[in-house]
C-alpha cells in the first residue's frame, strides 16, 4: 500500500516492525513495513524520525514529498537502487543514436493511442444521448490516430535532429485531445483547456495534482530499474530536471489520471480552490482515487496486471532495450 500524509503536524515514526503515524500526539495508524510500498507527504508540517527513514530505506520504501499543488520537490531513496552501471552507461550513449529516437517515438505513440482511447471510452456513452458531441469526439479521435502515423515519417540520426518534428506531432495531437476533454466536461464545468502549474482553474489544478502523484510512481519505477532519471531524450537537459521521468510519464497520464478526473467530474464531483489551491480534503480524495486507479488492472501482454505493475515492467523494459536485450513497445490502455 501507499501511505498518503496530508495533515499538518503529522509525525511518522517506527515501532518494532511497523510505521506509526501520529496526529496531535495520538496514534492514528500503524502499518507493517512489509505491507508498505511508498510514503507520500504533501504537507509542510510533517516530521519523520531517523529510525523510520533507516527502516524505510532498508525495506525499499521510498518517501516522496510534494507541494500542496502536487509538484514533487524531494524523494528519500536508498543510493544502492541505482547500482546498475551498465544500464546507465547505455542510457547516456543512446542519446546519440537511434535508440533514443525509438524510445521517444514509443512514448509518444503510447501517449497518442491512450489519448484516443480515453476519448473513445467516454464517447461511447454519448452516442445515444448526444449524437452531435459523439460525432465531434469521433473526428478528434481520427485526427489523433492519424498523428500516430505521422511519427513514422519523422527520421534522423539522433534525438537532437528529430526533436522538433516529434514535438510538432505531439503538440498538434495534444491540442485536439484537450479540445475533446473540454467537450466531455462541458455539461459540468467551464474547462478552459489545458493549463499547467500556477493555474487558477480548479479542474486543471486537479490534473496537476494527479500528475504529481503519478510522477512519484514513475520516478520510483525508473529508479528501481536502475535508470538515471535525469538522462532523458525528448525533454532537453537542464540541471535538476528529471527529463526521463517527463519522457516516460507521457505513456500513462491518460490511463491513470485523466480517466479518473474526467469520470469524477462527470459524476458531479465539484472541485473548488481555496486561496488558489486545492483544499486538503480535496487533495486527499484525489490522491485516493489516483492510487486506487494505480491498483486497478489492465490487460498487458495478454494478461491482467495492476497499472503500477505495468509501469514498473515498462521501466525495466526500457533498461533491457537500452542494453540490447529486448524491444520496447508502449503500453496502450483499453477502452
Amino acid at each position: 500500500m501507499e501511505l498518503m500524509v496530508s495533515d499538518y503536524g503529522s509525525f511518522l515514526g517506527k515501532k518494532s516492525e511497523r510505521l506509526v503515524l501520529k496526529q496531535n500526539g495520538k496514534v492514528v495508524q500503524e502499518i507493517p513495513f512489509h505491507d508498505l510500498e511508498q510514503v507520500i507527504i504533501d504537507t509542510p508540517g510533517a516530521s519523520l524520525s531517523t529510525d523510520l527513514i533507516k527502516e524505510c530505506m532498508e525495506h525499499g520504501i521510498q518517501i516522496s514529498l510534494l507541494t500542496s499543488t502536487g509538484k514533487p520537490y524531494a524523494k528519500l531513496v536508498s543510493p544502492y537502487l541505482t547500482g546498475t552501471v551498465i544500464t546507465r552507461r547505455e542510457q547516456l550513449l543512446a542519446y546519440y543514436d537511434a535508440r533514443g529516437i525509438n524510445l521517444v517515438k514509443s512514448f509518444i505513440e503510447g501517449k497518442l493511442k491512450n489519448q484516443a482511447n480515453v476519448l473513445k471510452y467516454f464517447a461511447k456513452y454519448r452516442k445515444g444521448t448526444d449524437p452531435e458531441a459523439f460525432e465531434r469526439l469521433r473526428e478528434a479521435i481520427v485526427k489523433i490516430e492519424n498523428a500516430v502515423g505521422e511519427l513514422k515519417e519523422v527520421t534522423g540520426k539522433d534525438i537532437d535532429e528529430v526533436r522538433g518534428g516529434l514535438l510538432s506531432v505531439e503538440g498538434r495531437a495534444g491540442n485536439t485531445y484537450w479540445e475533446g476533454v473540454k467537450l466531455l466536461l462541458a455539461d459540468k464545468v467551464e474547462f478552459p483547456g489545458r493549463e499547467h502549474q500556477g493555474t487558477a482553474d480548479p479542474v486543471n489544478a486537479a490534473f496537476n495534482y494527479g500528475y504529481g502523484i503519478l510522477t512519484q510512481q514513475v520516478e520510483t519505477a525508473l529508479l528501481l530499474a536502475g535508470l538515471d532519471i535525469f538522462g532523458g531524450f525528448l525533454h532537453v537537459d537542464r540541471a535538476g530536471k528529471k527529463s526521463l521521468v517527463y519522457d516516460f510519464i507521457e505513456e500513462f497520464r491518460q490511463a491513470v489520471v485523466d480517466r479518473v478526473i474526467i469520470s469524477a467530474v462527470n459524476k458531479g464531483w465539484e472541485i473548488v480552490l481555496a486561496d488558489g489551491q486545492l483544499p486538503q480534503e480535496t487533495r486527499r480524495n484525489l490522491a485516493g482515487m489516483v492510487l486506487e486507479r494505480l491498483d486497478a488492472q489492465e490487460t498487458f501482454q495478454g494478461k491482467k496486471y495492476k497499472l503500477k505493475t505495468i509501469i514498473q515492467s515498462q521501466a525495466r523494459r526500457i533498461a533491457t532495450y537500452l542494453r540490447g536485450e529486448a524491444k520496447y513497445k508502449p503500453f496502450v490502455s483499453g477502452w
